[in-house]
């Protein structure tokens, strides 16, 4: 599981880094110094924890007392259970990770736990399993329990086990290719760990909504003309400045710089000449 873990993550989050990351976030004024090798780091020494963690879930399924199942028939619910088992999946797991996640963010817990995950501001997509192992362990629990309480057929585990981490690395690449109101995309997920307190949800933001901690992204993130612009960067760096103040107090332990020697810059965008 330890291998398999590894090799997912390198393999969905370097296909991330090489084709869809752009490389201008090294820019940002929150952006660390040496960030990229550091998540890399904390990734791979997290991985084994979490699967350790993990076995105990994986023993109980193989010895049977889970609701996993392989034979599809009309005991079993046919095809269409199959089928509704995906949105109940997610719906299920997105409830789930809403609560645990926002009980990380409790003081104490997120000095303890979750501290370490959102050291990165401006993420890559290897920020996508950089977290101290119980942190990663607590939120991957709603994937256990499930099978756990419904039926669930053991190739739709594994194809849902696999989507989950590709999705973890898709909300850390930065690529904000949809500005929909109800999924939780990157640009979601970028005001999380710009400014903490918002957007704890995993997929949806159904239960951000309900619980008063959706924010909206700004605009300005959609738009490749101003989403490098360095006035709104400014402004991002000033609000998180403020937040992490209220949320971590005392002085930033972060360096900040970019870890790439040379990054190439967009040009700016000329303005409208006007008309006579």
């Amino acid at each position: 599981m330890t291998l398999f873990g590894w090799a997912l993550y390198f393999l969905v989050a370097s296909v991330s880094y090489h084709f869809v990351y752009d490389k201008e976030n090294f820019n940002h004024p929150r952006y660390l110094k040496n960030q990229m090798s550091m998540e890399i780091k904390l990734a791979v020494s997290a991985i084994p924890v979490m699967v350790l963690l993990t076995v105990p879930w994986f023993l109980l399924e193989l010895h049977g007392y889970s609701k996993l199942y392989y034979n599809v028939n009309e005991s079993t619910g046919g095809w269409t259970a199959i089928l509704l088992q995906f949105p109940c999946f997610i719906l299920f797991t997105d409830c789930g990770i809403y609560f645990l996640h926002r009980w990380l963010h409790w003081p104490a817990v997120y000095k303890a736990l979750h501290k370490p995950h959102h050291k990165w501001i401006v993420c890559t997509p290897f920020a996508s399993h950089a977290f101290h192992p119980v942190d990663g362990y607590c939120q991957s629990l709603p994937y256990h329990w499930y099978p756990f309480i419904f039926p669930l057929h053991k190739v739709s585990y594994l194809f849902l086990f696999t989507f989950v981490n590709f999705w973890t690395v898709m909300i850390h690449d930065g690529e904000y290719m949809s500005n929909d109101p109800v999924i939780n995309g990157a640009a979601c997920h970028t005001i999380h760990h710009l400014y903490f307190n918002y957007n704890y949800g995993q997929f949806t933001t159904l239960w951000d909504r309900l619980g008063g901690s959706y924010r909206e992204p700004e605009k300005d993130l959609f738009d490749k003309d101003h989403k490098f612009d360095k006035s709104l960067w400014a402004k991002q760096a000033k609000e998180m400045d403020h937040i992490r103040e209220e949320v971590e107090g005392g002085k930033d332990a972060r360096v900040y710089g970019t870890e790439e020697n040379l990054v190439k810059k967009r040009p700016a965008s000329k303005p409208a000449s006007k008309k006579l």
